[in-house]
């Protein structure tokens, strides 16, 4: 059900199409591509990691998928072939960093995907096991244990792990690191027989309100996956391709579709020559010739029709030009006969410097003069 491979210079690996493909990067073995440490007799442990890659290309095919924890731990190269790959090698770029003396060392690794006669097996599972990280269910041991809990509860001729696939690359949250959480994985299996009724269970109405209300539905099988893998049968996925119906229609014509134009024809790479002599006028003379026009109209209002104060005086009634002037004067003798007077000001109002001079002065009455009878303002004689 899988392909477990180890690392080996420009080694051929033979996949399967729609069967799971695993591929091991073992850091053991590129310990021997770069140099030992300084002093003998220290175990060499340098941090490694792994750059993968098309031949020819940044990344790698959209079915391959790489992880690598730390680099202290192994990498793996994991994914489901597809039946487009098939007959046409696929050569992975495998570059080895080593972290402490900074050297690299690279290896090819040529995918061969051979077409599967029993593929795609029309009965198709997917489970999600909170309790697993992608790399510890990629282990050939676990999987198995895995698949044989399947094998039990489904009791199929055939069984094969289709794909893994980590919660994060669903969409999942990353884990908070304590109580040793994981972060989840999906795995989808396939088989040549019908679901068992344990699997059906998980569609009856009593476990889909469960599952509504975030309960754990009840399934009779789920002990025989318990002691090892705590599956979320809310979130199991049965695929019966035996039903599945094309959903192709012909595209009908009507409103919204274009009709035919014909072949696309570019325009020539010789351009003609264009005056821009009009544009130049529409866009920049003609604003600014009615900007100026403003302009002077505003500067004949302004400057040449003023009316100035004999105008003004002219066109004002005599007797209101009198009365203006015996006001003013009158204004003006009263400030003078304010300013001329010699009374003593109130003690309440009496400045402490010298209005003229600015400087200190001492109040115009003596400390022993009775000022209790004295009003605040005086009367003018």
């Amino acid at each position: 059900y899988t392909i477990l491979s180890k690392v080996h210079s420009d080694r051929n690996v033979y996949p399967s199409a729609g069967v799971l493909f695993v591929h091991v990067l073992e850091r053991e073995y590129f310990k021997g591509e770069f140099p030992p440490y300084p002093k003998t007799g220290e175990i060499s442990n340098d941090p490694i990691t792994f750059n993968t890659n098309l031949m020819g290309y940044p990344d790698r095919p959209g079915w391959l998928r790489y992880i690598q924890r730390t680099p202290y731990s192994d990498g793996v190269l994991y994914g489901s072939p597809t039946v487009e790959n098939v007959g046409k090698p696929t050569i992975i770029e495998i570059t080895a960093y080593n972290r402490r003396t900074f050297e690299t060392a690279r290896h090819n690794l040529i995918i061969n995907i051979m077409s599967a006669e029993d593929f795609p097996l029309p009965y198709q599972a997917e489970f999600f096991i909170r309790n697993m990280n992608v790399e510890e269910m990629l282990a050939s041991e676990v999987l198995g244990d895995f698949l044989g809990a399947v094998k039990n509860v489904w009791q199929p001729e055939r069984l094969n792990a289709i794909n893994i696939t980590s919660a994060l690359d669903r969409g999942g949250r990353v884990p908070l690191p304590i109580n040793d959480m994981k972060e989840g994985v999906y795995v989808m299996v396939g088989a040549d027989v019908p679901f068992s009724s344990c699997l059906r269970e998980v569609e009856n109405p009593q476990n889909q309100l469960r599952c509504s209300q975030e309960m754990e539905p009840v399934i009779t099988c789920d002990k025989k996956f318990r002691t090892q893998f705590h599956i979320d049968w809310c979130k199991i996925s049965l695929v019966d391709n035996t039903k599945q119906v094309s959903t192709f229609q012909e595209v009908i014509r009507g409103e919204g579709i274009l009709p035919d134009g014909g072949e696309y024809k570019p325009p020539s790479d010789s351009l003609k020559s264009r005056d821009y002599y009009s544009d130049f006028l529409i866009t920049l003379a003609v604003p600014s010739a009615v900007a100026l026009v403003l302009f002077l109209i505003l500067a004949y209002i302004m400057c040449c029709r003023r009316e100035g104060v004999e105008k003004r005086n002219m066109q004002t009634p005599d007797i209101q030009l009198v009365h203006h002037s015996a006001i003013q004067k009158s204004t003006k003798e009263l400030r003078d006969m304010s300013k001329n007077r010699e009374i003593a000001w109130p003690l309440s109002t009496l400045p402490v410097f010298h209005p003229v001079t600015g400087e200190i002065v001492p109040p115009l009455h003596a400390d022993s003069y009775d000022n209790t009878s004295m009003p605040l303002m005086q009367t003018q004689q």
